[in-house]
């Protein structure tokens, strides 16, 4: 996902010249190609994340647009005084990616995991926030950010992600539907943890309990008009992320819901409920110790709707 979304950025930068990449010392095997074509716009500021995003913000009020590009946590959560002050307060042209999302890092620990970034961005007046699931979302997103004015936070993941789902008729910015089936619950997601989530409606679906599946890509700002056709057709609705319930997709759907008093649907948020990731693993370990593996989904789905 990570290549193909610096890929595109790349191809994008030969007919826009205002295209510049800043990394805090990170990003090779995957940055060189930019760096070899471009060197006048590809700055290394060393392990430094609070001045990559001050001398991005600098370089965008210059008239350019500007990728930063670490770790998850490193790129946000270290520098978000920067970010909500050099780049954001100044609406600056700042495209603030980060790689490995989420429990990428499950080995080294809570402190490289990435799961309030979320949050934490979209709080920040005027950013938004793109969370692909597929190499295919990565490179729409890097389309929609280039060509979209001022802040914007693209997380990604980096473990070779597949492709999920047959895009038709798709637009980064809406929820897009993948099932069309009729059941009770319709599951939303954003990142590659959908792929957890289609495997969980399919265990569902060999019970013969059927749930629709929504990939989210853009958090904020939440394609509002889809989500009130979710919650006026739907008994139930699902919230899953490789992040936070608090403040993440479920927290977004929760604020814009809580204006439906008469909903008909009934919303449950998967994700790490308000805790943190206290134990070390890998990838798949802890989305099956924090109930966001494909059983443990289905197990939560089926627990609730039956």
């Amino acid at each position: 996902m990570r290549n193909t979304f610096i890929n595109k950025i790349t191809e994008m930068a030969q007919n826009n010249k205002k295209i510049m990449v800043v990394t805090a010392d990170l990003g090779y095997s995957v940055l060189e190609g930019f760096r070899d074509l471009y060197p006048s716009r590809y700055f290394n500021v060393g392990i430094s994340e609070q001045a990559m995003a001050s001398v991005a913000g600098g370089l965008a009020l210059e008239g350019n647009i500007v990728i930063t590009y670490s770790i998850g946590n490193f790129s946000t959560l270290r520098c978000i005084e920067q970010i909500r002050n050099d780049i954001c307060y100044h609406n600056a042209n700042v495209k603030i990616v980060s790689v490995g999302g989420g429990f990428s890092y499950g080995q080294l620990g809570m402190s490289h995991h990435a799961t309030e970034d979320i949050a934490m961005m979209r709080t920040i007046p005027g950013m938004k926030v793109l969370v692909p699931s597929d190499p295919e979302e990565a490179a729409a997103a890097a389309e929609y950010v280039i060509n979209t004015d001022g802040p914007c936070y693209i997380r990604l993941a980096k473990n070779r992600e597949p492709k999920l789902y047959d895009k038709t008729d798709y637009k980064l910015d809406k929820m897009y539907r993948l099932t069309s089936g009729n059941g009770k619950a319709a599951l939303i997601s954003c990142g590659p943890v959908l792929k957890n989530v289609i495997s969980a409606a399919e265990i569902l679906e060999s019970e013969n309990i059927i749930a629709d599946i929504y990939s989210s890509p853009c958090v904020s700002p939440l394609d509002t008009a889809s989500l009130k056709e979710i919650i006026d057709s739907y008994d139930f609705v699902f919230t899953v992320e490789e992040h936070n319930v608090t403040g993440g997709l479920g927290g977004a759907v929760a604020e814009v819901i809580s204006g439906y008093p008469d909903r008909k649907a009934v919303l449950h948020r998967l994700g790490l409920q308000n805790c943190f990731a206290s134990i070390v693993g890998d990838h798949d370990y802890l989305c099956e110790q924090y109930g966001i593996s494909a059983g443990k989904i289905a197990d939560a789905v089926r627990g609730i709707i039956k």
